[in-house]
C-alpha cells in the first residue's frame, strides 16, 4: 500500500516546524529559576539526580549523559523504582531533578514528600508551574508547549523536546562557568572518532610510518625506489636535516611526459619547493584542515623545524577522522 507523499512530507514538515516553534518559545519562559537551579547544582558539593517517569524518564538518562560527558556528574533514577528502594541512590549533598509534564503524575507525588524529608534541593522541569511538583520543588525549569507534535496531542512528542533543550541549556551552562575545556572533554571520549579528534596528534600516526627521503643529487631511478620501498606515494628532500621539497607519484608522472630519458636529473630537478608541513605535536584534526583545504594527500612532518616523517590521509580515515 502506498501512501500519498505529499501528505506524509507536509506532515513531517509541520512536525519539525511545530516543535521548533515550541523550542522558540522556551527562550521567553526561562527566569531567575534557571539561574538559581545552575548556581544551586554548580556550587552542590554532591552530584545530580535526576528522575523522571515515561517517557521523561527517557529524556532524563539523555540529560545524565549529557552531563557526565561535560564535567557534571548524574546519576539517573527511574521514579517508579525510586519509590521501591532506588531512593537510596540519593546522597545527603545531592540535587535531585524530576522531569514530568503534568508534574501530578502518581509516582511524583510518592517521591517528592521523601526527597524533600531528606534535606535535598529540588529542581523540576516541567510544562505545568501550578503542578505538585511545580509547587514543590526549590526551583522550576519552565517546559510548558502549547500542543504535542502528534495529531491527537497525546503522544509526548515536542513536551519531551523542550524537556531536552532545558536539560542541555543546564549542561552547557554549567560546562561554561565550570571552564570545562576540549581537553576535559577528552579526558571523558577518548573512545571513537570523537576522542580521537580530541587526543589523537600527527606523531602518534607519523611515527608508524616509514620515513621516505632523498637527498637534492640523488638520481631520478634512487627517488622512484624510496617512494616504491616506503610505500606511502611520496618522498621528501632533505639537506641537512631540513626539508627542501618533496616529490610525489603526480611529479613522477609529470616528468614522464615531459621527457623520455631522465638518466640526467636528480630530485631537485623535479621535485615541489616549498612543500605543506605540519608540526609532529599538531592535531590530527589540524592535518584533517589542511588536506581538506589544499586536495594534498600527503603532509610533510617536522620537529624542530626538522624532517620528522609522513603523514598520509590514509592515515587520517584509518583513525576515523576523515
Amino acid at each position: 500500500m502506498t501512501h500519498n507523499k505529499e501528505s506524509i512530507t507536509q506532515l513531517a514538515k509541520e512536525t519539525v516546524l511545530l516543535e521548533s516553534q515550541s523550542i522558540s518559545n522556551l527562550i521567553s519562559l526561562i527566569n531567575d529559576d534557571f539561574y538559581n537551579a545552575v548556581e544551586l547544582i554548580h556550587n552542590s558539593k554532591g552530584r545530580v539526580i535526576i528522575t523522571g517517569i515515561g517517557k521523561s524518564a527517557i529524556i532524563a538518562t539523555k540529560i545524565v549523559a549529557t552531563m557526565n560527558s561535560t564535567g557534571t556528574p548524574a546519576v539517573f533514577m527511574h521514579a517508579a523504582d525510586a519509590i521501591h528502594g532506588d531512593l537510596g541512590l540519593i546522597l545527603k549533598d545531592d540535587v535531585v531533578i524530576c522531569i514530568s509534564k503534568s508534574g501530578n503524575t502518581p509516582e511524583i507525588k510518592v517521591l517528592v514528600p521523601f526527597i524533600k524529608k531528606a534535606g535535598n534541593k529540588m529542581i523540576a522541569i516541567t510544562g505545568n508551574n501550578n503542578s505538585f511538583l511545580g509547587t514543590e520543588a526549590n526551583f522550576v525549569l519552565n517546559a510548558y508547549v502549547e500542543k504535542e507534535a502528534c495529531p491527537n496531542n497525546l503522544a509526548p512528542t515536542t513536551s519531551t523536546t523542550a524537556q531536552l533543550v532545558l536539560g542541555d541549556a543546564l549542561a552547557v551552562c554549567l560546562l561554561k562557568i565550570q571552564n570545562f575545556t576540549s581537553n576535559d572533554f577528552a579526558k571523558y571520549h577518548p573512545g571513537g572518532a570523537l576522542g580521537k579528534k580530541l587526543y589523537l596528534r600527527v606523531n602518534d600516526m607519523s611515527q608508524v610510518n616509514q620515513k621516505p627521503q632523498v637527498k637534492p643529487n640523488t638520481s631520478i631511478k634512487d627517488v622512484i625506489i624510496e617512494i616504491s620501498e616506503k610505500r606511502l606515494g611520496v618522498t621528501a628532500v632533505v639537506e641537512n636535516g631540513t626539508v627542501v621539497g618533496i616529490i610525489t607519484d603526480g611529479d613522477l608522472r609529470r616528468m614522464l611526459t615531459k621527457t623520455d630519458n631522465f638518466s640526467s636529473l636528480s630530485a631537485k630537478d623535479i621535485m615541489s619547493a616549498n612543500p605543506k608541513t605540519i608540526t609532529s605535536d599538531a592535531m590530527a584534526v589540524d592535518a584533517k584542515e589542511i588536506f581538506e583545504k589544499n586536495g594534498i594527500s600527503q603532509l610533510v612532518v617536522v620537529k624542530d623545524n626538522k624532517y620528522d616523517g609522513i603523514v598520509h590521509i590514509h592515515d587520517l580515515i584509518k583513525e576515523g577522522i576523515l
